[in-house]
C-alpha cells in the first residue's frame, strides 16, 4: 500500500536511503558539500516516497530559516481588502515574491505591520523571534521608519527597502516613480496638453514627492508653467474627489490630469461626470498603479504599470543569493511603464 504523502518524514527519506539525517537536510538544501552520487541517491528516495520537504527539515543545518519576510502596511492594507477596492499591491507582491522564493526553495510571507504603531518594534520583534527570517522586504511607509530598519540592521537581518532611497542600511529599491511620472507628462505633451493638473500623494511617501519631482521637470523642460495645477490627496477616493474638484473647477482648468494612484484617479472620473466633461474629449486622464478596475472603467484608463512583481523579485533574489550577488551600494531602479488606453486623447480643439 502507497504511503500517504502527509506521512513522509525526513526520516523516513533517511532510512530509505540509508543515510544520516544531516545529509538528507543538506540535499534539500542544496548545499556544495554532498557528492553527485550521494545526492541522487537521497533525490531517488524523496522521488520515490513523494517527500515534499517542509520548512521545519530545510532548517535542519541551523544556518538558515529559507524563510522571506514581506511587511506591508497593515491600515491600507486591510481597508482595501474590506472596501474591496481591487487594488492588488499584495497579489502582485506574492506573484514576484513566491515565484522566485520557490525557485531557491525558499518560502515568501507576508505580514501586516502598523508603521505608526508606538509598539512597531515590539511587534516586529516578536514576529522575527517567531519566524526567524533569513530577509526582509519593507514596503512603503514602513521601508522608510527608522524604527523598523534600525531594529532590523541591529539583528543583522539582511532587508530591502522599496520606495526608500535615503542613504543607510538595507538595500535600497524603487520603481523610477519620477522617471514615470514624467513618462506620463511627456505623453500628454506629446499630444498636444499644455495645461497638465497632477494629483499628489502624502507627504509620509517619499513617493509622492518623486512623482510631483517628474511631472514637474517634464513640464519646465517643456516650457509649461505648473503654477496652480498640483493639488494633494492621501491615496483615498475622498481626498481624490476633492484634489480632482479644486483642479477642475479652477479659473484655467487644466485638459489633462495626471492622479498619484488608481483610486484619485476614479475619483477624478466622477468629478468629471459631475462637471459634465468627457474623458477623453474635454480631459485626458492618466493613473498610477494600472490594478484591474482601470481597464473596466469607462473609458479604460491610461495607466502607470509599476513593476511590483519584478521588484520583490529581485529584492528577493537579493536577500537569498548574498554571496552571489552582492548587493549594490547603489539605488536599484525597476523601470515602470506606461499602457496606453482610451482616457488620453489630443486636448479639444488642439
Amino acid at each position: 500500500m502507497a504511503r500517504r504523502r502527509q506521512a513522509v518524514t525526513i526520516k523516513h527519506v533517511a532510512a530509505d536511503a540509508g543515510v544520516s539525517l544531516q545529509t538528507v537536510s543538506r540535499v534539500i538544501n542544496n548545499e556544495p558539500n554532498v557528492r553527485p552520487a550521494m545526492k541522487e541517491k537521497v533525490q531517488a528516495s524523496i522521488d520515490k516516497l513523494g517527500y515534499v520537504p517542509s520548512i521545519a527539515a530545510q532548517r535542519m543545518s541551523g544556518s538558515r530559516s529559507y524563510l522571506i519576510l514581506a511587511l506591508n502596511d497593515r491600515e491600507r492594507t486591510i481597508a482595501d481588502w474590506r472596501e474591496r477596492s481591487g487594488t492588488d499591491w499584495v497579489d502582485q507582491m506574492l506573484l514576484g515574491g513566491m515565484l522566485t522564493c520557490a525557485e531557491h526553495g525558499y518560502r515568501m510571507m507576508v505580514e501586516l505591520v502598523d508603521t505608526h504603531n508606538d509598539h512597531v518594534e515590539r511587534e516586529l520583534s516578536a514576529t522575527i523571534a517567531a519566524l526567524q527570517p533569513d530577509g526582509v522586504i519593507l514596503t512603503p511607509p514602513h521601508s522608510e521608519n527608522r524604527l523598523i530598519t534600525g531594529l532590523l540592521a541591529k539583528q543583522n537581518i539582511p532587508f530591502a527597502r522599496i520606495g526608500s532611497l535615503e542613504p543607510g542600511p538595507g538595500i535600497r529599491m524603487s520603481m523610477d516613480d519620477e522617471g514615470a511620472a514624467a513618462m506620463a507628462t511627456e505623453h500628454l505633451i506629446g499630444l498636444g496638453h499644455s495645461r497638465i493638473g497632477f494629483i499628489a500623494g502624502p507627504d509620509e511617501y517619499s513617493l509622492s514627492g518623486w512623482r510631483v519631482d517628474g511631472w514637474a521637470r517634464a513640464m519646465h523642460k517643456a516650457g509649461l508653467e505648473v503654477d496652480g495645477l498640483c493639488a494633494q490627496g492621501d491615496f483615498g477616493f475622498e481626498s481624490g474627489l476633492a484634489a480632482a474638484r479644486k483642479l477642475l473647477t479652477s479659473a484655467n482648468r487644466p485638459t489633462a490630469i495626471i492622479a498619484s494612484n488608481d483610486q484619485m484617479a476614479l475619483a477624478t472620473l466622477e468629478v468629471a461626470r459631475e462637471l459634465q466633461l468627457e474623458v477623453p474629449r474635454d480631459l485626458s486622464l492618466i493613473s498610477f498603479d494600472n490594478t484591474p478596475v482601470v481597464r473596466f472603467t469607462r473609458p479604460p484608463l491610461t495607466a502607470v504599470d509599476q513593476p511590483i512583481a519584478a521588484t520583490i523579485s529581485r529584492a528577493a533574489e537579493l536577500l537569498i543569493n548574498p554571496a552571489r550577488e552582492r548587493p549594490p551600494s547603489d539605488p536599484i531602479n525597476v523601470r515602470s511603464s506606461l499602457v496606453v488606453r482610451a482616457s488620453t486623447s489630443p486636448p479639444a480643439g488642439g
